[in-house]
């Protein structure tokens, strides 16, 4: 198992709060990480239709079954659990009682916001950093493959990973937080943000190509944006009024899946490819986000 450098500030947080939560992209490792991290938890799914069920139907016995050192994997399930763990938390008054991870991230942040403010650490896991990998390869074929785990430690070919990725987590995020009439509308804008990658943020020449309005072109980024796909950067001026009115860059999570929406194929390809310099720049960026 990888060594994560998120670990001392997770085992740190867990003395300061009663609950730590854990976000990040869909196969980021959030639930193998909260094992690592609070390894002598009880680990609960509330995926499972038996746990579910029980903490749905009646979440103050859920809460008094698991109670003191518990990690609750898809706890964006139960969503009228949040209040019983604002209640319960605050009436035993411990830290680090409970460890919080989901894989909807969307809904997982709405109910810890509503419910759980100052009551709770956040925490993002993003895939593996060159740092954190133990048998470093070159950095053309990390750029190529991404840091996700399964396609790290299974070694498994971006071209067999990313379509499924692309395909089961992407769409599935975007048809629950927004109507989208035309998915493969949304998937060509999904290309044409790789394609625009570590350059200013302009959504109304990316709507004028699609043929859209800029305000759906700002709806779906921040989809793709709640969905840990890709980031808005804001530039940095001495000024601080420029550095909130002017545009930002884009870039994504994830270099492995930046290349394949770019049609990488292979690693080679990178060096002739047309966007080299900003594909290195996401990494760049990525991997100063992921010391800090």
């Amino acid at each position: 198992m990888i060594p994560r450098a998120l670990t001392d500030k997770a085992q740190f947080l867990l003395t300061k709060f009663p609950m730590v939560s854990i976000s990040g992209p869909r196969q980021s490792g959030k639930t193998t990480f909260s094992k690592l991290f609070a390894s002598d938890y009880q680990y609960v799914n509330l995926e499972l239709l038996d746990s579910r069920a029980l903490a749905q139907n009646d979440p103050r016995s859920f809460l008094e079954r698991y109670q003191n050192r518990v990690i609750l994997d898809e706890v964006q399930n139960v969503p009228d659990l949040f209040s019983y763990l604002q209640v319960f938390t605050d009436e035993r008054n411990r830290t680090g009682e409970y460890v919080l991870t989901g894989s909807q991230n969307f809904l997982l942040m709405q109910k810890i916001t509503q419910s759980l403010a100052g009551r709770v650490a956040l925490l993002t896991l993003l895939p593996f950093s060159y740092f954190e990998l133990l048998d470093k390869p070159p950095i053309d074929e990390f750029i190529f493959k991404g840091g996700y785990p399964r396609l790290i430690q299974k070694e498994i070919s971006p071209d067999d990973f990313f379509p499924t990725y692309i395909q089961t987590y992407i769409e599935r995020d975007v048809r629950q937080l927004i109507q989208v009439q035309n998915l493969s509308l949304f998937q060509n804008f999904l290309y044409l943000m790789a394609g625009r990658a570590g350059q200013v943020f302009n959504a109304s020449s990316i709507a004028n190509d699609l043929g859209v309005n800029s305000q759906t072109i700002e709806a779906w980024t921040s989809v793709l944006e709640a969905s840990y796909i890709l980031f808005r950067l804001p530039p940095y001026y001495k000024n601080f009024n420029k550095r909130i009115t002017k545009a930002p860059k884009v870039y994504f999570y994830d270099t492995g899946l930046l290349c394949y929406l770019l049609g990488i194929r292979t690693e080679a390809e990178i060096q002739l490819h047309f966007a080299k310099g900003a594909i290195f720049e996401n990494l760049v960026i990525l991997e100063v986000m992921k010391m800090h």
